[in-house]
């Protein structure tokens, strides 16, 4: 079977003696899941008794898809004698000794460090759509591979494929490849549907129908948008906030402080003139002295009122509360009242949390919220991060909720430690105005 050439250039980096990770894809209709099932093909009958992993998030999609496509390619090459697919055992069993383990990678609560791979060895591993799992599952996938690579003189290889995502696959290898920076262990290799002169002219032309968003993505391989319809904060928007020519800046001014806890490095203060934050500092993790300290400096500095101040209150943070006197946010307290003409109604979200990170999303969305910033990194930080403020269980009834901050962790492989310091802002939005009363006469 003739490869395309751009099947060809990842074959050529998986049998090489210094890759070790291929990423291959970044649109629709490349050859993705081919490329994987025929490499597996190939390792199978050149290195007897060998043992390979092909994985995707959920068992059932696995079957449905990408174990298709294997059986397909294995008729079309006239292959299937040479093997003996077990479902109960979810095992392709080689008539020389070499297995196709297939697995679920999904991140199941009852498994968060993936511990059902911990006794597995492999020779090599495929994941299709690897963007779908967390990196942690790819990095386990990867310390697993070791089976009989001494025994064969090979090094670990692991391919992956992916449709363009903002998740790990973007920051681990899209971004490093367009900035020439990608490890040399590592491997990009985009393929894009007009790299197909297989693919029916009439598939093409329905991906040149789709949304805006879908037709960057998966036509035309751009990374820089997302179609992930639970996303609320568009890549125009993201844009837009961080050039907020269009917002004045008038009012009063704010500080919002998340501070270092448990599984993070850095307390965020960001200081807010109206809707526009004009200062954002981080300081590493530190001691309540340290942290107050530096809130009270920036307090003198622009001049702000005590009761214009508020700090993230779960853990650690209620210490600063105490000592700098000023408002404390709770993540997961009962939801304020909304005010809509002249009565406050019930919200409809889970949480604090929740609600002022819908409604923050809102504000930049409708630009009407932005941040002076001209540091690169902190641009591209918090970029990652408004990308992934995203609905959960978009498809259910009842109240409003978005992704924990541990999914987001899995998508971007960082804690997320920039946007609370942001949806925190929206808090003085809620609160109640008290307008004093003043007897007469």
């Amino acid at each position: 079977m003739k490869l395309l050439l751009k099947q060809e250039h990842a074959v050529f980096f998986l049998k090489d003696n210094i890759t070790e990770e291929v990423l291959y894809g970044g649109a629709a209709g490349g050859g993705k899941s081919a490329l994987g099932c025929l490499w597996l093909m190939e390792m199978c009958q050149k290195y007897p008794g060998s043992r390979w992993l092909m994985g995707r998030s959920k068992l059932k999609t696995l079957k449905e898809t990408t174990l298709h496509t294997f059986f397909e390619l294995a008729t079309t090459l006239k292959l299937s004698p040479q093997f003996t697919y077990k479902p109960a055992e979810n095992i392709i069993y080689w008539k020389n000794g070499s297995q196709i383990l297939l697995k679920d990678l999904f991140h199941y609560p009852s498994d968060p460090n993936f511990d059902s791979l911990g006794s597995l060895e492999i020779t090599g591993a495929f994941i299709d759509e690897c963007s779908q799992v967390a990196y942690h599952a790819w990095q386990i996938v990867k310390s697993r591979i070791r089976y009989k690579l001494t025994h064969y003189k090979l090094i670990p290889k692991l391919l992956g494929s992916c449709n363009p995502t903002k998740s790990w696959s973007y920051k681990e290898f899209y971004k490093p490849w367009r900035e020439d920076k990608l490890p040399v262990y590592r491997r990009f290799i985009q393929s894009l549907p007009a790299d197909n002169p297989h693919l029916h002219p009439g598939y093409l032309q329905s991906l040149l129908r789709l949304d805006k968003n879908s037709r960057e993505r998966l036509y035309y391989g751009n990374w820089e948008y997302d179609d992930d319809p639970a996303t609320l904060i568009s890549h125009d928007a993201i844009a837009d906030y961080f050039n907020p020519v269009h917002i004045p800046q008038e009012g009063l001014k704010y500080m919002t402080i998340d501070v270092a806890r448990k599984g993070k490095d850095k307390t965020v203060f960001r200081v807010w003139h109206g809707w526009v934050c004009i200062a954002r500092e981080a300081i590493a993790k530190s001691g309540l002295d340290e942290v107050v300290g530096r809130a009270k400096i920036l307090q003198s500095k622009y001049r702000i009122a005590l009761s214009n101040i508020i700090a993230d209150e779960d853990g650690v943070g209620g210490g600063v509360v105490d000592f700098l006197r000023c408002k404390g946010f709770i993540n997961n307290a009962t939801p304020l009242e909304m005010r809509e003409g002249n009565t406050y109604i019930k919200p409809n979200y889970d949480n604090l949390k929740s609600q002022c990170s819908i409604k923050m999303a809102e504000m930049i969305s409708n630009r009407l919220a932005g941040e002076l910033c001209d540091d690169d990194t902190v641009i591209q930080t918090v970029t990652e991060e408004l990308e992934q403020v995203k609905l959960k269980d978009i498809d259910r009834d009842g109240k409003q909720g978005i992704v924990a901050k541990e999914r987001i962790k899995e998508s971007i492989g960082r804690s997320p430690d920039e946007w609370d310091s942001i949806m925190m802002r929206y808090w003085f939005a809620l609160r109640k105005d008290f307008s004093a009363r003043v007897r007469v006469g």
